[in-house]
């Protein structure tokens, strides 16, 4: 029972030879002609989508990045002890880093648009579960590369690691003179590194991959001793950036909570709320629809927001107009950019419906009576090609008409809409079948 446990685990299974694998990461470690290439146009497709705050375009740049070659590279050296090649891994890095630097600040820096947008802004404060998935991502890409079999868990790699993303906007920082992003996605950088190649060396190791060169016991020790301590030096931060996250959480949910209670519940209409955890004291901004509040109410709600457990936090109300008008009006400023592309987008849309709507309210009672035995009567517009092989818009008249009455006269009915309606032409159509006129595509 035992063997068999542990034949699924077992990683040997379907493994590549050794040399072939040092042959493909050799391969796509250095950074020269169409690999640096490459990478400028990713860190650029990054750059713009960061800029524009689109996902999509975020991932395709991680998806075509070369950047993992070095990195898993350098992971394989220090597993098999080849000191030349973790050399040459960490050079190609280095280029590769101060290349991604250099692309990414020029491109914000003469960019018209240096908002921050919340895809930038999520690559500034790495925490714990970075850590986590820069190693488990690690992990998976190297058992990859080491199968006869690839399979395609690579571009998943290159996505749930970020290494691009995390480098435009460290470019970001640079160009905006903004060190505090530049240092926290910089650092997200270097974790993401530093794990993946931690990663990779582990699972060189327990694959037994032959040394490249031999090593006393006192230079192996000294080895393990150096990435110990820098795996520490690298979590403890991040560890720190977890606790500060967890706590703006709860403090947001706290605030959350009290303005539930005391003001929504009770019928109070917010229109301006602002919470910032980032200043001392703490910052609560309200402002409201139509009440006024004395001091004497601003200092019972400070005591009951301290009640609550928050301690260090000033609560204020905005109830001058002018104030309240200026702090929504910089609200919806910074929402333009974000909503911008979706405003395009519907007003097209209303454009579009705008061709087809019908402005005659009274339209088919003007025809029910002067045609008292049409029955059923819709009006539309509809697409038609011209002889021109042109599309036009014109009128379109349903009807059924009853089956003891007379057939009515089409033309004369055709020729009075063309006059009550200004048109060049009106297809007329009674149940399925054509009056006046021609249909050249299909009515759905």
């Amino acid at each position: 029972m035992t063997t068999r446990f542990f034949d699924y685990i077992n990683l040997h299974k379907g493994e590549e030879k050794g040399e072939k694998v040092l042959e493909n990461i050799r391969a796509n470690i250095t950074f020269k002609g169409a690999n640096l290439w490459i990478l400028a146009c990713a860190i650029i497709i990054a750059s713009v989508g960061l800029n524009v705050n689109s996902t999509a375009v975020i991932i395709g740049a991680m998806l075509i990045s070369p950047l993992m070659g070095p990195i898993v590279g350098a992971g394989f050296a220090l597993g098999t002890y080849n000191f030349l090649l973790l050399k040459i891994a960490i050079k190609n890095l280095v280029i590769a880093t101060i290349v991604s630097l250099l692309v990414s600040a020029i491109y914000f820096y003469i960019s018209p648009f240096k908002d921050v947008q919340s895809e930038l802004l999520a690559r500034t404060s790495p925490t714990i579960y970075d850590v986590l998935i820069a190693f488990f991502g690690g992990l998976v890409g190297v058992i990859s590369i080491t199968r006869v079999e690839k399979g395609n868990p690579i571009p998943g790699v290159a996505i749930a690691t970020a290494l691009m993303p995390p480098l435009c906007t460290a470019g970001y920082g640079l160009a905006t003179f903004n060190i505090s992003y530049f240092f926290g996605a910089f650092y997200l950088y270097t974790i993401n590194c530093f794990f993946i190649c931690i990663a990779t060396f582990l699972v060189i190791k327990y694959l037994k991959y032959p040394i490249a060169s031999t090593l006393d016991t006192q230079k192996e020790r000294r080895i393990r001793y150096g990435i110990s301590l820098l795996i520490v030096v690298m979590i403890i931060p991040s560890f720190y950036l977890a606790y500060t996250l967890f706590q703006e959480k709860k403090f947001t949910k706290t605030v959350e909570a009290f303005i539930d209670s005391e003001f929504i519940d009770r019928g109070y209409t917010v229109i301006y709320k602002r919470i910032n955890y980032n200043t001392t004291p703490k910052k609560v901004e309200l402002a409201f629809l139509d009440k006024k509040l004395t001091e004497d109410n601003v200092l019972l709600y400070n005591r009951l927001l301290k009640e609550r457990g928050l301690d260090n936090v000033a609560l204020t109300f905005k109830q001058d107009e002018k104030d309240i008008k200026s702090e929504i009006l910089n609200e919806l400023s910074k929402q333009d950019r974000s909503f911008a592309e979706k405003d395009i987008i519907i007003n097209d849309l209303k454009k579009e419906l705008a061709k087809y709507k019908v402005n005659e309210p009274n339209l088919i009672n003007e025809i029910t009576i002067l045609f008292p035995s049409l029955t059923e009567v819709s009006i539309g517009k509809v697409e038609r090609y011209s002889n021109t092989d042109s599309i036009r818009l014109d009128w379109l008249i349903l009807y059924n008409q009853k089956e003891e009455e007379v057939p009515i006269d089409g033309k004369l009915l055709n020729d009075w809409l063309k006059t009550r309606l200004k048109a060049d032409s009106i297809l007329l159509v009674q149940g399925n079948k054509p009056l006046i006129g021609q249909v050249n595509r299909p009515i759905k």
